[in-house]
Parts: structure tokens; C-alpha cells; sequence
């Protein structure tokens, strides 16, 4: 029974390892998930930025005011650059993540099917034992009834 107690201790662990990684894992879904938000939120903020630009210079626009828009769409352009980068790290880090959480998984119900198969094998055992116990009493009745 050591052996299964050993399996049980495995097991435990293996499954702690399994929920932390899980939670290290909707951390990071989290991230890309808050990332891709942020990179849509600046899109459509530079999309109505470039509108309004149209807009200003088919109404007419001093070359100044024409100046202050190319230069804010051009923040916006390296905003939304960075925050490409900052999705593509965090699709990245998710990805390693996800391979982290399916090897705990992994491990974890491999402990189980070998504990699965300790118990079996025991208990095959013990119904082998139980077996000849009665097959050993059933003897000893026939003997005793034929003396």
C-alpha cells in the first residue's frame, strides 16, 4: 500500500501543478484578450481620427491644423504598432502557457492511471485470496461431510 500512498502524493502534486498552471493560463488569455481590446479601441480611435482629417481638409484647413493631424496619427500609428507588439508577446506567452498546462495535465492523469492500475491489480489480489478462501472452506465441508 505504500506504493499508493506514494501514487496518491504524486497525484496531489500533480494536480496542484495542474491548477497553478491553469491559473497562469487564464492570466495570460486575459492579457490577450485586454490587449486585442486595446489595439481595436486605437484602430477605430485612429479610423475616426483620419475621418475627421477628411472632413477638416474637404471644409478647408490651415496648414498648422493640417500639421497637428498627421502628427497625431502618426502617435496613433506607433501606439498602435506597440500594442501590436505587446499582443503578439502575449499570444506568445499564452502559447507557452497553454503547452505548461497540458503537461501538467498530462502528468497528472498518468498518475491517475497508474493509481487506477495499482488499485486494480490489488484488488484482483484480493479476489483471488477471497477466491481460494472459499474454494479452501468448500473443501474442508466436502471432506468433513464424506468422513
Amino acid at each position: 500500500m505504500a506504493n499508493t500512498s506514494a501514487l496518491d502524493t504524486l497525484i496531489e502534486l500533480a494536480q496542484r501543478d495542474s491548477d497553478d498552471a491553469a491559473k497562469r493560463l487564464g492570466a495570460a488569455l486575459k492579457g490577450v484578450e485586454e490587449a486585442q481590446q486595446k489595439l481595436q479601441m486605437l484602430l477605430g480611435y485612429r479610423a475616426d481620427y483620419a475621418n475627421r482629417l477628411d472632413q477638416a481638409q474637404m471644409a478647408g484647413i490651415t496648414p498648422f491644423a493640417y500639421a497637428n493631424f498627421v502628427a497625431f496619427v502618426g502617435k496613433l500609428d506607433n501606439a498602435i504598432n506597440g500594442q501590436q507588439e505587446v499582443l503578439k508577446h502575449a499570444t506568445y506567452k499564452s502559447e507557452l502557457e497553454k503547452t505548461a498546462w497540458q503537461d501538467s495535465e498530462r502528468k497528472r492523469l498518468s498518475y491517475r492511471t497508474l493509481n487506477e492500475r495499482a488499485a486494480a491489480e490489488a484488488l484482483k489480489i484480493e479476489n483471488k485470496r477471497d477466491q481460494k478462501m472459499m474454494d479452501d472452506h468448500a473443501a474442508r465441508t466436502v471432506r468433513r461431510t464424506n468422513s
